[in-house]
């Protein structure tokens, strides 16, 4: 933390660099995104990559949740994990689709297994 007596530019100018350093590039892509939207279809073929891309790196994260574990995630047994998916995937069927059923159930039965287990 600096002082509030040297609250001076040239204390504060590494603390400015590294926001300009941090900010700039994400908001290139976002300036980006707003100057192109208009411009692009939800159907068109990048988007759909896009989305196949993000579907595909989600469910690999989940799966490596599931099945290489770490902390205390790995206390809990596989069968348990595995329990927990089919109960937030049957949530989310029951619930007409909906996403925040399915993740609070799934999240509860991990939890119960965990204090179980």
């Amino acid at each position: 933390m600096i002082p509030a007596e040297d609250l001076s530019l040239a204390a504060l100018g590494p603390y400015l660099t590294i926001l300009l350093v941090a900010a700039v590039p994400t908001h290139v892509w976002r300036w980006l995104g707003v100057l192109f939207a208009g411009r692009l279809s939800e159907d068109s073929e990048i988007f759909r990559w896009i989305k196949s891309v993000a579907t595909a790196l989600v469910s690999g994260l989940i799966a490596q949740l599931i099945f290489f574990p770490k902390g205390a995630l790995a206390d809990v047994p596989l069968s348990f994990r595995l329990a927990s998916v089919l109960l937030g995937i049957a949530a989310y069927l029951a619930s007409r689709r909906n996403l925040a059923a399915g993740i609070v159930a799934a999240e509860a039965a991990l939890v119960a297994a965990w204090f179980v287990g």
